[in-house]
């Protein structure tokens, strides 16, 4: 058997630029690159070994090692996660920032391959710099803080470890079923050890992507359960767009008159523009697609997992006989809601129902039409909002101090929905915009016309603060030729947008639209709403009277700071400005950044969809009782499980 001599961490970078996929028979290479900051135990093995040899290997330099882990998730899942880039940093506090991005992964289902530094196999030098000793264990480092949030762990202790290591982290990276985080922790002198490894190690791997049907039984049960029902709806979830099947469910929905509602990440697999898309459901849908969702008698689940936001916390769908379906790779994800379940490809899937149905349509009449018309004039209303005398803003807890403090602060008076309403205008074309926290979803969600395909990028699984900037940095290597917009509020802009240094170093153009209402506007109104003050959710002074923090609001100069990292900034509080703005940023060729100072309770609210929180079941606050009886309420009529 031919062998290569070289150290563990030549191997892996060796290996890994030997990665490719098949899908639907075309064949891509898998890696992409390494998001790396260096520490003392990644800097001598993995670093020397990129040095010396990456192969076709991109290096990038990150800033913050959650950052450059969540910008390779935006890239995967802009991908539809036929690519991925890797990311390595030493152990430690390193190791130990990526574990956010980790756990953000495996909840969207993305694939992330991380590669830590660990403490020293051999324990000679224990405890080295950033070692977490054990007494009851010392075996145990930062890095096993990693096994609840990959799909995927394994330590390499040994050389020989290696090889079934990385071919195991490949089969959960290039699952179409149970992807995710997957965490190789590599000891920084296993790292470096030398090892005769077998030549056909690194031979080019072609990993197939292989397409499923569920079984003949679970297709008959399916097709038998459509034909009994007369209003059935679809629900694109994030599978239809991984599975490249956004045709194939809009050709069933026309043939069978089917309306269809979208989550957060199936959301742009079909144009906005179709006749039976009825867009984004549930807790932050809106009324459309949650009024038909009232009365369906079946859901039809493509490619979702069926969470809290998209199911009202299972109080949504009100018909006593609605049952559900669901299209999933994932049989876990297919169980849910007692449903009839199809483990299989949701293209393939699709197809097959759709050629196995005859003399089928259901029975909606003109409901479609009269919600989807109810939506139009909402929406129509929500982008013309301004602010005049005796204004009254979508979001009534605490109107008057919100308001009028912000506008004494950033003399402002644009409104969030009215802003969204120009930006879309502005942005119909070869553009993607980028999100994940905040009120933002919600309003996105909504209000969005997403026309173009894959145009709608939203990280929702795990709500990360943070994601935002990383992640279109991400999606902007994997689409170079779009613009990309992150659309940040100021709360994630301050938690994580440190890459915006990394995307200027690299030349990346991409976009950030701050929206800056001085606080975390959407849990102020989860609190207030639910009979609780304002408490630590307002960007406000101490008060040295009450030395409570509901003095005046933080006037933070946004542009400024971005402007001294080198993008392009504008600040804009009115629609003339932010019209400019958009145009100019445009003709801009490195990153640019628009803050917009938007008044606090004008984005969108409601809807007819419940969110179960957990209210104090007792309180002597009238308003938190209150709030505790809706619950119960509303709890009554959602199912259990």
């Amino acid at each position: 058997m031919k062998t290569i001599k070289m150290t563990v961490a030549q191997a892996v970078v060796k290996f890994l630029d030997s990665q490719y996929i098949s899908f639907d028979r075309e064949e891509s290479k898998f890696v992409e690159g390494i998001f790396t900051i260096f520490g003392h135990g990644n800097v001598v093995g993995l670093g020397q070994a990129l040095d010396e040899n990456p192969g076709n290997l991109k290096v990038h330099q990150g800033r913050n090692e959650q950052g450059m882990a969540l910008a390779a998730m935006g890239f995967a899942k802009q991908n539809n996660r036929k690519k991925i880039y890797a990311a390595t940093s030493s152990v430690g506090p390193g190791a130990a920032n990526m574990l956010t991005a980790a756990a953000c992964a495996t909840a969207n289902n993305i694939p992330l391959l991380l590669l830590p530094g660990d403490v020293f196999s051999t324990r000679q030098p224990d405890p080295v710099l950033q070692q977490i000793e054990q007494p009851h264990n010392l075996s145990i480092s930062t890095n096993d803080a990693f096994r609840p949030v990959c799909k995927y762990w394994d330590r390499v202790t040994r050389p020989e470890q290696l090889m079934s290591a990385m071919i195991n982290a490949m089969r959960v990276l290039t699952d179409m079923g149970n992807t995710g985080a997957v965490c190789v922790a590599l000891p920084q002198d296993v790292q470096g050890e030398v090892y005769d490894f077998p030549e056909t190690f690194f031979k080019k791997r072609v990993h197939k992507m292989v397409r499923q049907l569920p079984s003949q039984e679970e297709l008959e049960e399916a097709v038998t359960l459509i034909k009994s029902k007369k209003k059935p709806l679809i629900i694109c979830g994030g599978g239809v767009k991984y599975s490249e099947a956004g045709k194939d469910l809009l050709d069933f929905a026309n043939k069978f008159n089917i309306p269809f509602a979208e989550t957060q990440a199936g959301k742009s697999a079909i144009s906005c523009n179709e006749e039976l898309n009825l867009g984004g459901i549930g807790v932050t849908g809106n009324l459309a697609a949650n009024m038909i969702a009232r009365d369906c008698d079946l859901v039809i689940g493509v490619g979702t997992r069926f969470t809290d936001f998209t199911t009202g916390s299972k109080s949504l769908f009100k018909d006593d006989e609605v049952e559900f379906l669901t299209i999933n790779t994932s049989r876990f994800d297919a169980s849910k809601l007692d449903a009839v379940s199809l483990v299989g490809d949701a293209k393939l899937t699709l197809e097959y129902i759709t050629n196995h149905i005859e003399y089928y349509k259901s029975g909606y009449e003109n409901e479609i039409q009269y919600v989807k018309q109810l939506w139009k004039e909402e929406l129509n209303r929500l982008n013309n909002i301004e602010y005049t005398e005796g204004f009254e803003p979508e979001v009534e807890e605490r109107v008057e101090t919100a308001i009028e403090d912000f506008i004494k602060v950033h003399d402002s008076v644009l409104t969030q929905t009215r802003a969204l309403g120009v930006i879309n205008e502005a942005l119909k074309e070869n553009s993607i915009i980028v999100g994940a926290a905040g009120s933002l979803p919600g309003d996105l969600q909504r209000v969005w016309q997403a026309s173009e395909k894959d145009s709608y990028h939203m990280e929702y699984g795990y709500s990360c603060m943070g994601y935002e900037i990383a992640a279109s940095l991400g999606a902007k290597l994997a689409k170079p030729e779009k613009e990309v917009y992150a659309m940040v509020g100021d709360g994630s802009y301050l938690m994580l947008h440190t890459e915006l240094v990394t995307a200027i170093q690299e030349k990346q153009k991409i976009n950030l639209l701050l929206f800056d209402n001085c606080g975390f506007g959407c849990i102020n109104n989860l609190q207030m709403g639910n009979g609780i003050g304002s408490l630590c959710t307002e960007f406000r002074y101490r008060n040295d009277e009450t030395n409570k923090l509901d003095g005046d609001y933080i006037g933070i100069d946004f542009a400024k700071v971005a402007s001294g990292y080198g993008a392009k900034t504008y600040t804009v509080k009115t629609v003339e400005e932010l019209k400019l703005a958009l145009e100019d940023s445009k003709k801009q060729t490195l990153p640019t950044l628009i803050d917009i100072k938007v008044l606090p309770k004008t984005m969108t609210h409601g809807y007819d969809a419940w969110w179960h929180v957990g209210i104090a079941g007792m309180s002597k606050i009238d308003s938190v009782v209150k709030s505790f009886e809706d619950k119960k309420a509303n709890l009554n009529t959602a199912r259990q499980y």
